[in-house]
């Protein structure tokens, strides 16, 4: 089979290996489609801090169970499935804890160890998924990040009858706005600086779509969440700005949710964090309930997933997706790796 390897920064190479021997208690997969992330950008660009080279990339992922260990009872061959990309060592406080998404010694496929950038992956049955019917590969490759926003929000508590506010309306942003509405928010405002991305969340039926270079975002704040202002405002972008703009419009005891990965130390005034009794709420990854959440908000189809998908290449065309979103920058949402047809 053909294994996708990024040996350098921006220099993708495709090997020649052996399909991988299925242990008992695991499934083989066909991969199906991989989307680029973010952090893959990062490690595209040589930026990332936890990511060493060669690295096989690919941790948002669909496929299709072609065999199945003998160990394995509730997934069958012909199974639409996606993967839950970390890899913990179960003995840790956290793990022993039901938080092993921040296991101390936490690796995640793509970065720290072998991702699925290959035309077929051994996965452990337990971190396999079945994806709900009718959801195509494309929408299935989708499950990994909207999970992520799923968990984000989940910090926040109970989402019923509250009102959000969300900075940053990329891929993740969007669906943390999509998610908050399919939770039982009230109202949801999302902003950004690209008309595009504003155009997508309405796309997408986000109530408030607000560009802060445009209008003004105390003014609108006003206009929509009245003097109350938000239950819980999430932080999407990782930058200076927003996180800025969280702190000076919350209420006083709102919860900011930090989604964003800061790419330098944030630098913010804790003195209104203190004055105000503002709760600055870290979130990472996810656990599989986060997963489960997310598919049955697909299945109610309270989640739009095509609005989201910008284009797809074919796998031996990997390093065009890349290319393809440094040319489009803030007009692309989501490029995804069709690996098998």
């Amino acid at each position: 089979m053909l294994q996708a390897v990024m040996c350098n920064p921006g220099a993708i190479e495709f090997n020649e290996v052996a399909i991988p021997e299925m242990k008992e208690n695991q499934v083989l997969i066909k991969m199906m489609r991989i989307g680029i992330c973010g952090s893959d950008i990062h490690v595209y660009h040589g930026k990332h801090p936890f990511t060493s080279y060669p690295v096989v990339q690919g941790h948002e992922v669909s496929g299709e169970i072609v065999k199945v260990g003998s160990e394995v009872s509730h997934l069958i061959e012909g199974d639409k499935v996606t993967v839950q990309p970390q890899v913990v060592c179960g003995e840790c406080y956290n793990c022993r804890h039901g938080r092993y998404h921040i296991c101390n010694q936490l690796r995640v496929m793509g970065f720290q160890t072998m991702g699925m950038s290959s035309e077929y992956f051994a996965a452990d049955a337990e971190k396999v998924l079945k994806l709900p019917e009718g959801l195509n590969f494309e929408e299935g490759a989708m499950i990994e990040p909207l999970a992520v926003a799923v968990h984000a929000l989940s910090r926040g508590g109970d989402l019923k009858g509250k009102k959000v506010l969300v900075l940053g309306a990329g891929t993740v942003g969007n669906l943390v706005g999509q998610a908050a509405k399919g939770m039982g928010a009230e109202k949801v405002m999302i902003t950004d600086l690209s008309d595009y991305r504003l155009g997508v969340a309405k796309e997408c039926g986000i109530d408030y779509c607000v560009n802060p270079s445009v209008d003004h975002l105390q003014q609108k704040i006003d206009e929509v969440f009245g003097t109350d202002k938000m239950d819980v405002i999430l932080e999407c972008v990782g930058v200076n700005p927003t996180m800025n703009q969280a702190i000076e419009y919350a209420r006083k005891g709102t919860d900011i949710i930090v989604v964003g990965v800061f790419g330098e130390k944030a630098a913010i005034d804790l003195g209104l964090v203190q004055d105000r009794e503002l709760r600055l709420i870290g979130t990472l990854m996810y656990i599989e309930q986060d997963w489960l959440s997310a598919i049955d908000l697909v299945k109610e189809k309270k989640i739009k997933f095509d609005p989201l998908i910008s284009k797809t290449f074919e796998f031996k065309n990997f390093i065009k997706g890349y290319e393809y979103i440094e040319e489009k920058k803030d007009k692309v949402m989501k490029v995804l790796i069709a690996v098998n047809s």
